[in-house]
Order: C-alpha cells, then structure tokens, then sequence
C-alpha cells in the first residue's frame, strides 16, 4: 500500500475514532439556553397569565414579559461533540453539572424545587405589587413544614393555619417555636388550628378562615441541642384581599416576581405602564419589592431581544454581567425595587429615556 495512502486511510480512521468517543465520552457539565418569553399581560395557551377578580382592572397595551433560560435536565449527561459545540455557540453557555444540580438530585427533586420557588415567587409578587400600590394584604401564621417521623407528622400538616399554643394566640411564626420551647421534652403542647383546606377555602374569597378551629395535642421530643420540639416549621401565609391567579405552566424557579408584579400593578392602575413599548426583564421580588439577581442573564437578554424587546429591566447586581454583551437593539435598564422599575416604565412611556438608569461594565448608570 503505498505510504500516501496508508497515511490517509490512519487519519481518517483516526478521526472515525475521535468522532465515535465524543458521541460516546459523557461529560459532568450542562447546557444553559435562550428560553421562551411570555408576555404577563396577555395570555398562554388561550387563557390570561394574570387573572384578577373581585376588583376594578383596565385595559393594558404593550409588553411586560417574563423571560426563562432552557437548561438541559438533571438526568441528562452531554457527550464531549455536544459540549464543544455548546462553548462555540455565542448564544449559549456550559456550565458545570452540579452548579444546576447539587451531588444527588433527583429530576423530581429538582421539578418540585423549581415549582415551589415558582409558586413562592407568584405569592412575593402579589404582595409586593399591592404593596407600591398601598393595598394592605393580611398574614397569618401557618405550618409551613412538618420533618418525617417527629411528633408533628401525620397530626399537623402544611398549610395548616397556627391560631394558638397552648391557648395563647400566635401572632407571628417566630411566636410558635417561643411557645413550644418553653416545654421540657416530653411534655405536651397543645396547638390551636385551623385545617389547610379550610383556610385554602377562605383565601379564595379574600377572607381570614373563621371557625372551624381544632385543637391537637402533641408530645413535644427532645432535640439534638435539649430543646423541646414537635417538629415543624412555621412560615407566614398572605391573604389577599381579591383573587389574583397566575396561569402559566411548565416555567420552574423564582426569577419571574418582578415582571409579574409588574403586569399586576398595570393591571390594577388606569393607563398603560408601558405606553404600548415592547419591555422585558427578569429579577426575583421578596415581598417589601427589593428585586434580587438571577442566573443565566446573557440568555434572557438574547432570548427577549429575538421576540422584538426594546428595553430590559435588569436587577442591579446582573448589571456587569449583562453589560458585557449587550444584544444589538437592547437597553438595558437597571432596577433594584419594583419602585425603580414602575419610575423607568412612567419614563419609558412617556418618551423621557434620556435618564434612564443604564448598566454599565461595571455596574454603575
């Protein structure tokens, strides 16, 4: 054979071999993506995203959408083909497997960790939306979580509204844990509840659950530090005081709060917050409105660019990143409280984008 050939035919069997181990050589990494976007003031899959009821709303115009990242699933492991041309492509990033995965997680832990920042994220929007329009919303003290094979569990359950302990009323959760502490283990402490499906009830029409109060009795056990414990975990359920609904499936993680909140306060207010501008954004809202960074920013900006964005409420602390590629066409407009973010909508509605609060490099305006 001559040498000529035979060369040819070592590379070429060479690279038949290199090919066949990048399809076939798994790597520990994942691939994060432009995701869709949705506008909070229209509708998915023929239905509103924000449906309110029981209070005045006006009609709306424009854009204020939500934007998500696509990311490959926890059980899903890339071949080094696919890895490489994840790094080449501008418009996508790999990443680490564990920094989306912890060691361990299941696709259904990592499903239900998704849907419950989700739902918390709608519960925080609600909240912080009423709040800049100086509508009061109630709390109140519920059982937030019950721990496996403790006193609490089978007896108490999430949801749970928490009235008294030992008949003295609870007016905040950290009251629940006062109150049972003041036990020695083994004791019993008996809770004053309202059961979660009956307060589920109630909150649908705007209401405190009223009657229909039990009382259980529970044998406090020894924790690992002496303290006496049942074994759950008190939060603070919001009651609003109208029916607002998010209708939005298949979107997991808290970093739509801001844009919801938004879309709620364009609702609840005559005029159009954004005077008929194509505006997206991104950001996590806790309930005093204080707007929180997110992950994979460079790809929302993508992502909401290509569906026609004009500008792109961005939480300050993703300002350096996102400023280092910024998509041709895109402004974007730095937020650190739905405060910021209603002032640069009035701006942006009435044409006035000259001061607008910019992200730069460095993160400055």
């Amino acid at each position: 054979m001559p040498r000529r050939t035979a060369t040819l035919l070592a590379s070429t069997l060479m690279l038949i071999a290199l090919l066949c181990a990048g399809v076939l050589i798994p790597v520990p990494y994942s691939e994060m993506s432009p995701g869709p976007t949705v506008n909070t003031l229209g509708e998915h899959n023929g239905e509103p995203v924000l449906q309110i009821a029981k209070r005045k709303t006006y009609p709306t115009t424009g854009h204020l959408n939500m934007t998500t990242v696509r990311v490959t699933g926890p059980d899903y492991r890339m071949n080094l083909l696919e890895a490489v041309y994840g790094w080449l492509d501008h418009d996508n990033a790999v990443v680490p497997h564990k920094t989306l995965y912890p060691e361990g997680q299941t696709a259904e832990q990592a499903d239900q960790e998704n849907a419950e920042e989700f739902t918390q994220s709608q519960e925080s929007a609600k909240t912080a939306a009423l709040g800049q329009l100086h509508i009061p919303v109630a709390t109140q003290t519920v059982v937030g979580s019950v721990v496996k094979d403790k006193p609490a569990d089978g007896r108490l359950h999430a949801g749970d509204v928490i009235k008294a302990v030992d008949g003295t009323e609870v007016k905040q959760a950290g009251d629940v844990a006062k109150l049972v502490t003041r036990h020695k283990p083994g004791e019993k402490v008996v809770f004053t509840i309202i059961p979660a499906k009956d307060a589920a009830a109630a909150e649908k029409q705007g209401k405190k659950p009223a009657g229909g109060a039990r009382q259980i009795t529970l044998a406090t056990q020894k924790a690992d530090d002496g303290r006496a414990i049942v074994g759950i975990q008190a939060g603070v359920d919001h009651i609003f005081p109208f029916p607002i609904d998010v209708k939005l499936a298949d979107v997991g993680g808290p970093s739509a709060g801001l844009m919801f909140a938004l879309g709620i306060v364009d609702k609840l207010t005559p005029g159009n917050l954004t005077g008929g501008h194509f505006v997206a954004g991104t950001g996590t809202i806790d309930d005093n409105g204080k707007v929180g960074p997110i992950g994979g920013i460079s790809m929302k900006t993508v992502g909401a660019r290509d569906k026609g964005a004009e500008f792109f409420l961005t939480p300050k602390d993703n300002c350096a990143t996102a400023a280092k590629d910024i998509p041709a066409g895109l402004r974007l407009v730095k937020v650190g409280t739905i405060g910021d973010a209603v002032k640069a909508l009035q701006k942006i509605s009435k044409g006035d984008t000259a001061g607008l609060p910019s992200c730069s490099p460095a993160g400055r305006s």
